[in-house]
């Protein structure tokens, strides 16, 4: 093509470049407009695609839309009726918890005034009251006993007491060789492990209202050793020298709290009507020790005392220390340095078991006109003379000296001493020696005579308790001191409670029976209506 141009003109050679050049703006025209058409064909073929697409997914989304609203409807009224249903069962609920809760003030209601009958029952019978108290399981439950044959350590700490009420006691007993078999008890009250001391004493507390009524009042514990009696009715024991600790208000136990009740009680009465002395006496193979008598130094230590029968047909201890207590504070020194004499010895079972019997005793006086003709405290002169002869009769009537002070003023004051006396009453607190299996105790020498003599003591105590109950005309009191030091109490002078004290764990089983065994047969002993002694100001039907 270029070979062509040679020998032409230069007009010629621009015109054909022209021509050239606009044939190829035609070709590249015509090639745009077919490409701009194909382009055009194909985005309009998309386009249809897409309102195609876009239509059908409109349609189904409507579709969908509509199944879920339906769905959402559907919930929706399920909810409501969910919310009407749950509104009924709130209203049923409500009215459930509003009978629920009548049923309930209406079974309190019914306990109580069967309690109340019950205990009345007691006091025209003359009933020994029972509670029973279930100790937790505890460390040494497994740590000791390292000498119990195989059979017993099959089910070392297994539980097999149990509080299913506040009445009853359940025992399961699985004895090798046995059969297992469950067995109740009833008692006038029940404690299981997890209740604190302050409701056992809330039980204890309205007999000691009995004693500023007239009557006299004996608490006990009793149980096999470890079993708890001590902490009951003292509370935690500091390691040191045994003394009980008051630190834990809490966990102080029967004695600290009952002489607190007491004087709160004293508190409440005209001052100088009463005053309040205290012993502590100590049972040791079958021998009686003054815990709180004293040297010629002054030093506490234990002195052997007897005791006797009065022509009364009381017991007494002769010679016995008494010492004069003014506040709760005072009794639990006394009562401290008694305990630190107490005689105690380790075994297999307890660290710090208690060898011998304890005996608490406070004894309340109070000065009553001796005309019989109820004074009353309201009185001023009454009143007035009362705290002035008060003063002066804890120890001149102990000595059987003139009640009279030197000091009256005149004849009818005279008078008036010569016709007060004085009305005791007494709480007796007992802390029993635990009773003892020699197998599972361990113990050896000195520490097998204690236990024989504790546990004879302990067999005398359920002698005589037999004898009551069958009505005998000899009651063996004098075949233990323990008895015959208890005889007034336990042989109906007196509102006796006994709190039997087990253990849960499987290995005391045996132990456990025997002591819910004495408490059923004790709860049984019908001894009489308690006899009250005369107060002034008070009414017959108390």
């Amino acid at each position: 093509q270029y070979q062509g141009l040679a020998g032409r003109s230069t007009n010629e050679v621009l015109q054909l470049y022209s021509a050239h050049g606009q044939q190829q703006k035609l070709q590249r025209s015509s090639v745009l407009t077919q490409l701009h058409g194909a382009i055009k064909k194909r985005l309009q073929q998309d386009l249809k695609s897409l309102h195609s697409f876009a239509l059908e997914l409109s349609k189904n989304f409507q579709r969908q839309s509509k199944t879920y609203l339906y769905q959402v409807l559907t919930a929706v009224q399920g909810i409501q009726l969910q919310n009407e249903a749950m509104q009924m069962f709130q209203i049923k609920a409500v009215d459930l918890e509003q009978s629920l809760q009548e049923v309930t003030e209406r079974y309190e209601k019914e306990k109580q005034r069967r309690r109340a009958l019950h205990n009345s029952l007691v006091e025209l019978r003359g009933n020994i009251r029972v509670h029973c108290r279930i100790r937790p399981l505890l460390p040494f439950d497994t740590a000791a006993g390292h000498s119990i044959s195989q059979d017993r350590q099959r089910n070392f700490s297994e539980k097999v007491a149990y509080a299913i009420d506040d009445e009853t006691v359940l025992v399961k007993c699985n004895r090798p060789g046995h059969a297992s078999i469950n067995k109740t008890f009833q008692f006038d009250r029940v404690y299981s492990a997890s209740e604190s001391q302050d409701t056992v004493f809330a039980d204890v507390a309205p007999l000691l209202t009995s004693l500023l009524d007239g009557y006299n009042v004996c608490i006990m514990a009793y149980g096999q050793t470890g079993s708890g009696k001590t902490y009951t009715m003292l509370g935690p024991q500091l390691e040191e020298n045994f003394a009980f600790s008051t630190e834990d208000e809490s966990e102080l136990g029967i004695i600290p709290r009952a002489t607190q009740e007491v004087f709160r009680l004293i508190s409440e009465k005209p001052p100088g009507s009463y005053w309040v002395e205290v012993s502590v006496v100590e049972v040791y193979n079958n021998e009686i020790f003054d815990l709180l008598s004293k040297d010629s130094y002054g030093k506490a230590f234990g002195v052997k005392r007897d005791v006797v029968t009065t022509r009364e047909g009381k017991s007494n201890v002769p010679l016995l220390t008494h010492e004069t207590v003014e506040n709760a504070c005072e009794f639990l020194h006394l009562v401290n340095k008694g305990i630190q004499l107490r005689v105690r010895h380790p075994t297999l079972v307890h660290a710090h078991s208690s060898r011998s019997h304890l005996v608490v005793t406070l004894t309340i006086t109070a000065i009553v006109s001796g005309d019989n003709s109820g004074a009353s405290w309201e009185d001023e002169q009454t009143r007035g003379l009362l705290k002035e002869v008060s003063c002066t009769f804890p120890q001149k009537m102990r000595d059987n000296k003139s009640t009279s002070s030197s000091g009256a003023s005149s004849p009818a004051q005279l008078e008036a001493t010569e016709k007060l006396k004085q009305v005791k009453t007494r709480l007796q607190l007992v802390d029993l020696a635990g009773s003892e299996c020699v197998g599972m105790s361990g113990v050896t020498g000195a520490a097998l005579r204690e236990t024989s003599f504790i546990n004879r003591s302990l067999s005398a105590l359920a002698d005589v308790l037999g004898a009551i109950a069958e009505q005998r005309s000899h009651v063996p009191y004098r075949n233990s001191k323990l008895t015959h030091l208890l005889q007034d109490s336990v042989g109906g002078d007196a509102k006796l409670l006994v709190m039997l004290c087990i253990s849960p764990d499987q290995k005391y089983l045996t132990e456990s029976m025997q002591s819910l065994g004495f408490g059923t047969r004790a709860r049984q002993v019908q001894r009489g209506q308690v006899k009250k002694k005369n107060f002034p100001g008070q009414s017959k039907a108390k």
